[in-house]
């Protein structure tokens, strides 16, 4: 029988509050890269959630391994930073550059074939145990370690305490579902927040110029954006408020605001910052108070 290497990964709804439910379990959310490994007739695959295989670029992660064959996997390829907490720019930089020093581990929260067998259809549960018997001798596969769901709120506000990414949330009962979002996996962003003023809309994308609300410094760019807050921004351009050149729309009052992001990069900018709320706005008439 012919198995399909790379299965499509399981997606994850978004929540912003977390709840306490023994329905789940809770585990970390790991700040790295999202991978499939196969295991099959002797031979290792490592593919991406689109279907790249990067077997190439990691095959230090499969020396010593124990996997028995016919396994596929789910899992994060994160590198610890020196204070052992999942360093994203450095998984990036090991992602992208075969030069890179940086050390990768595969961290495997999913079961999907179990010797040979698709297992997607067992509970969660179940799969975690089937997980539980592999036996991973190499110490750069490694399995992701849970807590009970009636634990969750507590687990986050250790999340938070240490400056981690967030959490996941997943239904014991729960089955996998390829490329599939349902309430069955849920995360939960340990955002932060920051006051800004955008300085500019880039024309290519329109996305937004953002600057540090205390000391006007560049600090990101922002393309997470609702409508009903972009027709603030076009208004503000209605009313001419702007200076233009081929690539950008500019502010010099600059529009104030708060966004919620990831966290700060080596570089000093946002990762991924978001619209959160106006700061001192009156949307009637659309310009400053």
């Amino acid at each position: 029988m012919l198995i399909e290497l790379f299965i499509s990964p399981m997606l994850l709804e978004k929540v912003f509050e977390p709840f306490d439910s023994d329905q789940y379990i809770t585990e970390l959310k790991l700040d790295g890269f999202r991978l499939i490994l196969s295991y099959f007739n002797g031979e290792y695959h490592l593919y991406t959630r689109h279907h790249h295989e990067v077997t190439s670029q990691f095959t230090e992660i499969f020396g010593d391994s124990n996997l028995p064959d016919g396994t596929i996997l789910d899992g994060e390829l994160i590198v610890l930073d020196k204070d052992g907490k999942p360093d994203f720019e450095a998984v990036m930089e090991r992602f992208h550059s075969n030069k890179s020093n940086q050390s990768a581990q595969f961290c495997v929260f999913d079961l999907l074939y179990y010797k040979g067998k698709n297992v997607m259809n067992l509970p969660l549960l179940e799969r975690k145990k089937l997980l539980s018997e592999i036996s991973f001798d190499n110490k750069r596969i490694v399995p992701v370690q849970w807590v009970d769901g009636s634990m969750t709120i507590q687990y986050f506000q250790q999340v938070k305490y240490m400056d981690l990414e967030g959490i996941v949330m997943k239904k014991k009962d729960g089955l996998y579902y390829p490329n599939k979002r349902t309430d069955q996996f849920i995360k939960v962003i340990n955002y932060k927040y920051e006051k800004c003023l955008i300085k500019g809309m880039i024309k290519k994308d329109r996305s937004f110029i953002l600057h540090s609300l205390t000391d006007n410094r560049p600090i990101g760019v922002m393309k997470f954006v609702p409508r009903d807050e972009r027709k603030v921004v076009y208004r503000w351009i209605e009313n001419g408020k702007y200076q233009e050149n081929d690539e950008v729309i500019g502010f010099s009052e600059g529009i104030p605001c708060e966004v919620k992001y990831r966290n700060w990069t080596s570089k000093g900018k946002l990762r991924i910052p978001s619209f959160y709320r106006w700061l001192k706005i009156d949307k009637s008439k659309y310009h400053p108070l």
